[in-house]
Formats: structure tokens, C-alpha cells, sequence
């Protein structure tokens, strides 16, 4: 028998909205207030949607115990995936002591910690989010700046901030396309549109990221560089999403982002370079572990194979994001389980649906294709290239796995509690409690894509799970539904830095457990400030001229794919 969404149970949307909220206040509640271990905070949070789900919602039990048993499981493949082989390839690389030649190349290109961070965690970090997205250039980044000396909160933090503008054309652009599937709006026009958001923030994200880590005064010390980095990934961002679509984005900007930088760096450096620490991050944290040695041993190892594991990362990232690959790969073999007891069983409705349709629940177990396991091989072929023996590599792979066990349960947890708000409908609540804010729509529409990330950890889940209700309150509101669908895009990157999932993905690359709160402390004023710039931004595109030059004409709209 098909459930049908309800979205007002308590006849009162404020008390339905106050309901809805529950899980999330609890989850961020136990982590950032109270502190708890992220995956007790995620197991809690969990009870609580259920229980909201149940009892606040109608839903029936059996219902929000498979969803939560879905959402568990892609929680674990494909993001646990990609975490547990990211790690391992870290561990790899970092019990041979190649970091440490990594890092003496790197201060090839600077000495200066702030250059390090702006080339890892933005430039070459954006080129991981445009190949794979789903936590693997938070999961490198991180594990790269710890390799380079830095402190845990400064690798987790600051990687989480500047994992934002790419993230609307992660992944080859899925978040793009999924958007346009679920609206019905040409795909064209939403990435068009959508690039004529970021590439201002993109500009901006580097100047925010070195003042977050040294404060303003040593962040202007080194504005040129900020600039050309941050122009140098903007300019492109725009002209490929504006003329070509979605799809190769990040991975253009990114590259142009690195070769722009690097070249720049060998004709200017900082008059006052940092290349230590502040002392604002080293007090009550742990540093990483790795050898030490000198800088003379380090001259004579070979930096080509110090790079080396991470150019095969790279290579096998892209491969894996290549769409005639990944359909060679699920031709071999890449089964689809219909969930029983779920799908075609829950009905999302009006207003958050433009036409009532049963959602579906489909696991599919692409293995082969799944960027994890592109990443897995890496790190074998990367392995055998250091030394390790099968037997080897097959120990350290343990090692690594319960060393993050608890980190899959955590992300395993969070993710079926983001099925269960979707499935019972409780986060469409929060969004429609979102569209009745009446002119005042295009930046609180833009904060329902923040929160829409915050809770699912995914631009691409918060466009499915909100891109309809865009487009139908645009229309009501006669707002441009292109400029709505594409705030939620752009709004929804700023939420990526405090969603739990990215949060426990940067604990985990860092070795950090336990601390999740502090990171999340960390970074939620980051992102609710740029997501409340992005709200801006997009109420000007509605209303202040010239800034409504930036909006296309209205075009047909077609039927929204069910």
C-alpha cells in the first residue's frame, strides 16, 4: 500500500517545522554542544528521525526502518568506499616517509604555509571535487596537509572551507544534472546560470581561507597570490559552464587554477613567508605521526616517487569519472537491488512535488564503476611501486580499516538518517517552511539549498530533495524558476563544510576522532557567512538592476522527470 508524504501532520506549520528540525538539532546538538563521539551522535540522531518520522509524521515503521537500512547502505558504498581507500593510500605513502619528500617539494613552490594551503586545499583539492566529489578531496587534502606538518584542526577546517565553490559541478557535474532531471529546466541554462553565481566566490574563497587561517593583516600580505589563484579557477568556472555545460568545469578550472599558481609562485614570494605553524592551531592538539628526517636524506630519495602515488590517484579518479568507463565497468557487472518494503511505496506530493509520483529505492551495487574503487586500485599499484609486498599491502589494509571503523559506522548512521528525513518527508517540511517567506524568497531559497546539504551531505541530494519545490514557489512567486533551481545549487556548496558527513570525513583523514565538534565549531560560521552572501547575491539577481542582467529569460518549461 503507497504512503503518501504528509507535510503538516500537526495541522500548524510552525510545530510541524519545529518537529522536522528535531533529528538535525539533535545530531549538530551532540556534536558541537555536547561533544559526543560522532558516531554516538549520529546513532542518537538516528533514533530521533525515526521517532519523528513514526510518530510526528505517520510514517509507517516499516517504512522508516528500510529507508534507514538504504540510506546505511549508501552511506557505506560508495562514500565509506572512498574514505577507507583514501586512507589506506595515505597510510601507504606515509609509513615509507614519502610525505616528507613530498613536503620539501612542495616548499620548491613555497615555503610559505599559506601558498601550501591555497595550492592543496583549493586549487588541487577542486580537481578531486570535478573527477569524484563525495568526500574525496576533503579525505586527500586533508591527509596531504597533515603530511605536510600541519595541525589537525587547521587541515580539517580549513579544507572544509575550501571545498565550496567546486562543489556545484562536483563529479562530473552531477549535482547540475540532477537538478535539471528533477526540474524539468534545460540543463544549459541551469549551469549557465549557476556559473554566473559561484565564479564571484570562487574569487572570494581563497582570501577567506588564508584570513580564517592567519587573520587579515597576514592574508593581505599575500593578496596577489589569492588573486591569481582564485581568478585563475573563477575565469574558467565561468566561460565552461556558460559555454560548453556542467560537466568538465572543475576539472578545467582546477588545472588552470594549479598551472596559474605555481607559475606565478616562481616569480613572487611573500616578503614575510609563515612557514611555521601559527600558534593560534598548535595548543591541544596532536601532531601527526611521521618520520623525521633530514633534509640531506630527503635530497637523495626521488621526489617523482614521492609524487608519484598521488599523480596515480589523480589519473585513476578522472578515468573512473569518465562516463563511457564507468559504462564499460556496469556493463561487466553492476547489479540493482529494489530496497523491499520501500520502493514505489512512499508518494512525494504538491506543493513540494509539481505532480504526485512514487519515489524510488533502488541500490545499485556498482562496484566496479564506484570511485572508491578506482581510488582502491591507486593505491595497490602505488603500494607495489614503494615496496610493499601482497601480503604487505594486505596487513596495512586492516590496519586501516579499523582504524576508521568507527568512522563508517558514523557515516553509515548519518546517511540513514538523511533517508529517513527524505523518505517520511520531514525535510521537505523545513523547506516549505523556507517558501513562505514571500519577497523575501531568493536568499531564504538560497539557505534551503545550505540546509538541504547540511543535512544530506550531498549538493546532488539537496537538488533531488528540493529542486521541485524551487522551481513551484519561483512560479508562484513569479521569480525566474532557473534562478531559484540554481540558487539552490549555490546556496547548497556553502552547507558542504558543516555537513556531519564531510565533518567525519576530515576527522577521519586527519586522525582526529573525538573531535568533530571542535571542527564543526570551527567552521559553521564559514558557512552560514557565505551562505547568507550567496542569499544576497541571488535577491539582487531577482530584483537590483544591472544584477538582473544576469538572469536568462524565462523558457518553456518542460515536465519534471519522475
Amino acid at each position: 500500500m503507497i504512503w503518501s508524504q504528509v507535510y503538516d501532520p500537526f495541522g500548524n506549520m510552525l510545530f510541524s517545522t519545529v518537529a522536522a528540525a528535531i533529528p538535525v538539532l539533535v545530531l549538530l546538538g551532540a556534536i558541537g554542544i555536547f561533544e559526543m563521539k560522532a558516531h554516538l551522535a549520529a546513532m542518537l540522531g538516528l533514533v530521533a528521525a525515526l521517532l519523528v518520522a513514526v510518530v510526528g509524521f505517520g510514517m509507517p515503521a516499516g517504512l522508516a526502518g528500510m529507508s534507514a537500512v538504504y540510506g546505511a547502505a549508501f552511506g557505506l558504498m560508495p562514500i565509506g568506499w572512498i574514505i577507507l581507500n583514501v586512507i589506506f593510500l595515505y597510510q601507504l605513502t606515509n609509513e615509507k616517509g614519502e610525505f616528507d619528500v613530498l613536503r620539501l617539494s612542495i616548499r620548491n613552490i613555497s615555503d610559505d604555509r599559506r601558498m601550501q594551503l591555497l595550492f592543496i586545499a583549493f586549487s588541487f583539492g577542486a580537481f578531486f571535487e570535478g573527477a569524484a566529489g563525495f568526500g574525496t578531496p576533503v579525505a586527500v587534502t586533508a591527509a596531504m596537509l597533515m603530511g605536510l606538518g600541519f595541525s589537525p584542526l587547521s587541515a580539517a577546517g580549513l579544507c572544509l572551507i575550501a571545498n565550496t565553490a567546486p562543489v556545484a559541478y562536483g563529479a562530473l557535474g552531477t549535482p547540475v544534472i540532477a537538478l535539471a532531471a528533477v526540474t524539468g529546466l534545460d540543463l544549459h541554462e541551469l549551469s549557465g546560470m549557476i556559473g554566473r553565481q559561484l565564479p564571484l566566490f570562487s574569487l572570494i574563497v581563497p582570501f577567506w581561507l588564508i584570513w580564517a587561517f592567519v587573520g587579515f593583516r597576514r592574508m593581505m600580505e599575500v593578496w596577489p597570490a589569492l588573486l591569481v589563484a582564485g581568478g585563475s579557477f573563477a575565469i574558467p568556472q565561468y566561460l565552461v559552464s556558460n559555454f560548453h555545460g556542467p560537466w568538465l568545469v572543475d576539472i578545467v578550472a582546477a588545472l588552470v587554477s594549479m598551472v596559474c599558481l605555481a607559475l606565478f609562485l616562481r616569480v613572487w614570494h611573500p616578503k614575510n613567508a609563515i612557514t611555521e605553524p601559527p600558534r593560534d592551531w598548535s595548543s591541544d592538539e596532536v601532531a601527526d605521526e611521521h618520520k623525521e628526517v633530514s633534509e640531506e636524506a630527503l635530497a637523495s630519495r626521488s621526489v617523482v616517487k614521492a609524487w608519484m602515488p598521488w599523480v596515480i590517484l589523480s589519473v585513476f579518479v578522472f578515468l573512473w569519472g569518465v562516463p563511457q568507463i564507468k559504462g564499460m565497468l556496469d556493463a561487466i557487472w553492476a547489479p540493482k537491488f529494489p530496497v523491499p518494503g520501500l520502493d514505489g511505496l512512499v508518494q512525494k506530493v504538491p506543493p513540494v512535488a509539481t505532480v504526485a509520483h512514487v519515489e524510488r529505492a533502488v541500490f545499485g551495487f556498482n562496484v566496479l564503476s564506484m570511485t572508491g574503487t578506482g581510488i582502491l586500485l591507486a593505491a595497490i599499484v602505488s603500494g607495489l611501486m614503494l615496496g610493499y609486498g601482497p601480503m604487505a599491502l594486505v596487513r596495512a589494509y586492516g590496519r586501516t580499516f579499523w582504524m576508521i571503523r568507527y568512522s563508517l559506522i558514523t557515516i553509515a548512521c548519518m546517511l540513514a538518517l538523511g533517508y529517513v528525513t527524505r523518505y517520511s518527508g520531514v525535510d521537505a517540511t523545513m523547506g516549505l517552511a523556507f517558501a513562505n517567506t514571500g519577497w523575501l524568497y531568493p536568499f531564504f531559497g538560497t539557505l534551503l539549498g545550505w540546509l538541504g546539504v547540511a543535512v544530506t551531505g550531498s549538493d546532488t541530494a539537496s537538488n533531488v530533495l528540493f529542486g521541485g519545490l524551487q522551481r513551484v514557489t519561483a512560479q508562484q512567486l513569479n521569480l525566474n524558476p532557473v534562478l531559484m533551481a540554481a540558487a539552490n545549487s549555490s546556496g547548497g556548496v556553502m552547507g558542504k563544510m558543516i555537513d556531519a558527513q564531510s565533518i567525519v570525513v576530515a576527522s577521519t583523514a586527519t586522525k582526529w576522532y573525538g573531535r568533530e565538534g571542535s571542527i564543526l565549531r570551527f567552521v559553521f560560521f564559514h558557512s552560514i557567512a557565505l551562505a547568507a552572501l550567496v542569499g544576497l547575491l541571488v535577491l539582487a539577481q531577482a530584483y537590483v538592476h544591472p544584477f538582473t542582467k544576469l538572469v536568462p529569460e524565462v523558457t518553456p518549461i518542460a515536465a519534471p522527470a519522475k
